[in-house]
């Protein structure tokens, strides 16, 4: 059997143990693990939403991670021109997309190409988008105005 590349791809914005968690099973799993960072123009055509941390910095961040041997940008949203770029043998992902339409979409182009797909287990308790919710709801009690102590 040949070099197994892997490939595991994220916005990585406000980085959190469930990022952590992805990439450091993934490295298990193959010899060389290259980390896709979703560009922000990606992150707000596809998701819609406003990354936190730019991407450059959220390469520079991934790229230090002692288990990521290479980062790459995603500036498509397509896996397979990431795939035709990076020429990954295997593809990693939170088990969240198993059974998802998307999840099974991946798992037939990939399987036409000779890619693996690998689900590992989604960390529940902490996303991303939790994360937003927790920041938004601190800026709102932030920015609500003062109540007078005394009336």
């Amino acid at each position: 059997m040949g070099t197994r590349i892997g490939y595991a791809v994220g916005a990585f914005d406000l980085f959190h143990v469930g990022h952590l968690n992805l990439l450091r099973h993934a490295k298990q799993h193959c010899d060389i693990l290259i980390a896709g960072v979703v560009s922000d123009e990606m992150l707000r055509q596809v998701k819609g939403i406003e990354p936190v941390i730019p991407t450059a910095e959220r390469a520079e961040i991934v790229k230090h991670i002692s288990f990521v041997d290479d980062v790459y940008v995603e500036t498509t949203p397509s896996k397979m021109d990431s795939w035709r770029d990076v020429q990954f043998t295997h593809f990693f992902k939170g088990d969240d997309w198993r059974g998802t339409d998307k999840g099974l979409r991946l798992e037939r182009e990939f399987a036409e190409v000779g890619v693996e797909v690998v689900y590992f287990p989604y960390t529940a308790h902490t996303s991303s988008s939790s994360l937003r919710r927790a920041l938004d709801a601190i800026t709102a009690g932030a920015n609500a105005p003062a109540v007078a102590a005394s009336r």
